[in-house]
């Protein structure tokens, strides 16, 4: 099981791959919203913003998200450290209920480039 410290590492990789990225999810990164990403199997979550194609954390606090944010990710923290290192598909997760997105309609067609 992955450790709160791997996924925030997790996390930090994914903001520097999201700031290093160009064309379509580079765009779609752009967006400036406020992100939740609960790491159910160790009931944790850390909140922040997406902005400027970089996430940013700002806490990490027990159990599930206090505030509804803009965007919304629930996953395992081994799930969450394999999509990052490129061992697991998003869409594939996604599609078998592995990770949930929840996020505004706009949003959610924004971020399909980054699935």
């Amino acid at each position: 099981m992955a450790t709160i410290e791997e996924c925030r590492a997790a996390l930090d990789r994914l903001s520097d791959n999201l700031a290093r990225a160009e064309g379509d999810v580079r765009g779609a990164a752009a967006l400036d919203r406020s992100l939740s990403c609960h790491i159910t199997d160790l009931d944790r979550t850390f909140t922040g913003r997406l902005d400027g194609g970089r996430i940013r954390v700002d806490a990490v606090a027990a159990g599930p998200p206090a505030a509804k944010a803009e965007i919304r990710l629930a996953m395992s923290g081994d799930d969450l450290v394999a999509m990052v290192d490129g061992e697991l598909k998003f869409a594939r997760a996604w599609a078998s209920g592995r990770v949930r997105l929840e996020a505004g309609f706009r949003d959610l067609l924004r971020l399909k480039s980054l699935l």
